[in-house]
């Protein structure tokens, strides 16, 4: 019977039931994944503590209730304890994700896109219905941090129902931040991850988008955007006291650290800002810049700001994602003559020399001209000095 389970699950037959929650609590471990009576799961809280003791980010302990909810889901389909678990449910999990609908791509718009198209103007894909490969192996990552948690407390099994690539990750312990990444088959069950181009917004593209956003809270918005290369999180948190105008900076918590670190902008988006500011007057110090159009005063929020762009692709027809921005960034950056590939890793804050260098590559509009310009260049016409026979220069260099 539970192997008639496990196959159902991986061969989309069967799908698991969605239920208990992941609840936020005012105390360690900030987060709690509840069953479907609305019961602490126990195992979880030991290990979500451990998360929050070792000074993970608040998001990063609910990205990992999250997974461990999908865990137990499983598991409680299939009836089996959390202590019992093989790597037979950790095959049916993944053969589960495989192919079970994303919740969170669901499309209601009966004239949206087909998920996995590819949108004509811009070529990028829309997303898949399902998980991503990023996604599943995340999870995967998760299950096997937590039972390599219990098992260092002797609690769980004795085999952790996650294979492990153990030569890959002793490699990885030891690589240095500029280092190559060695390779390295993947373990069992890991998705292969395709490594693509970051696509940037064309030249054209990119006047034709600004111009399409409708106030100057928008456009100084998508301004800093590109000429800082920062998230879309992190410039929403600017506050007044965040910007130095005379040195053309604005101060961002990056991404994963409490770190406040300087980053230069372009004077036109300092421009557009101050004349957003001078119409909506200054926020209070500790207040984000960013303000909500309507109703009550209160900060941009990231949905807000990913709306903005939902309106501006539907009115063009075009796909494009804030992240893209900084994408655009970090392309016109990386492939501009005059600053260092080190310069750009440190505008970008990238914590790996690498990562920036998947931006050194040749924009398609620019191979676009420069293959114009070949296509139509005159064709060399061979000359010979005078004086020399016709009849000798057939005799020497051919017809």
């Amino acid at each position: 019977m539970l192997q008639d389970l496990h196959r159902q699950l991986i061969e989309g037959q069967a799908d698991v039931p969605r239920v208990g929650s992941v609840v936020e609590l005012e105390s360690i471990p900030l987060y709690a994944v509840l069953d479907s009576d609305g019961t602490v799961v126990g195992p979880v809280v030991p290990y979500l503590r451990g998360l929050t003791l070792n000074d993970n980010r608040p998001l990063t302990i609910r990205s990992y209730a999250y997974d461990l909810q999908r865990w137990f889901r499983l598991l409680w389909f299939l009836g089996v304890p959390w202590d019992r678990a093989t790597e037979a449910e950790a095959s049916a999990l993944v053969g589960w994700l495989r192919v079970a609908p994303n919740p969170q791509r669901r499309r209601r718009d009966p004239n949206a896109p087909r998920p996995g198209s590819v949108n004509p103007r811009t070529g990028k894909p829309y997303l898949a219905a399902g998980y991503a490969p990023r996604t599943i192996n995340h999870c995967l990552t998760v299950v096997c941090s937590f039972y390599a948690y219990h098992r260092h407390y002797n609690r769980g099994p004795l085999v952790n129902p996650v294979p492990e690539a153990v030569a890959q990750r002793r490699a990885l312990a030891h690589k240095a931040p500029d280092g190559e990444v060695p390779q390295f088959r993947r373990a069992r069950l890991r998705q292969r991850v395709r490594q693509t181009d970051p696509r940037s917004i064309p030249d054209a593209m990119w006047d034709e988008l600004f111009a399409a956003m409708t106030c100057d809270r928008d456009r100084a918005a998508v301004l800093l955007y590109v000429s800082s290369g920062s998230r879309a999180s992190e410039l929403l948190g600017v506050t007044p006291g965040d910007i130095d105008w005379a040195k053309q900076l604005i101060y961002v918590v990056t991404k994963g650290t409490d770190d406040r670190e300087a980053v230069p902008v372009s004077p036109q988006a300092l421009t557009v800002l101050a004349a957003y500011l001078d119409r909506i007057g200054l926020p209070t110090a500790h207040e984000p810049v960013f303000r909500a159009l309507r109703g009550e005063d209160r900060p941009l929020s990231y949905s807000a700001m990913r709306r903005v762009f939902q309106r501006v692709n539907e009115r063009l027809g075009t796909n494009w994602t804030l992240h893209d921005l900084r994408h655009t960034a970090a392309n016109r950056m990386a492939n501009d003559p005059n600053l260092t590939l080190a310069q750009v890793r440190a505008i970008l804050r990238h914590s790996d020399l690498a990562t920036t260098g998947r931006y050194l590559n040749a924009r398609v509009e620019e191979l676009f001209d420069a293959l114009q310009a070949h296509y139509n260049r005159p064709r060399v016409q061979r000359t010979f000095a005078a004086g020399y026979d016709a009849d000798d220069i057939k005799a020497v260099f051919g017809a």
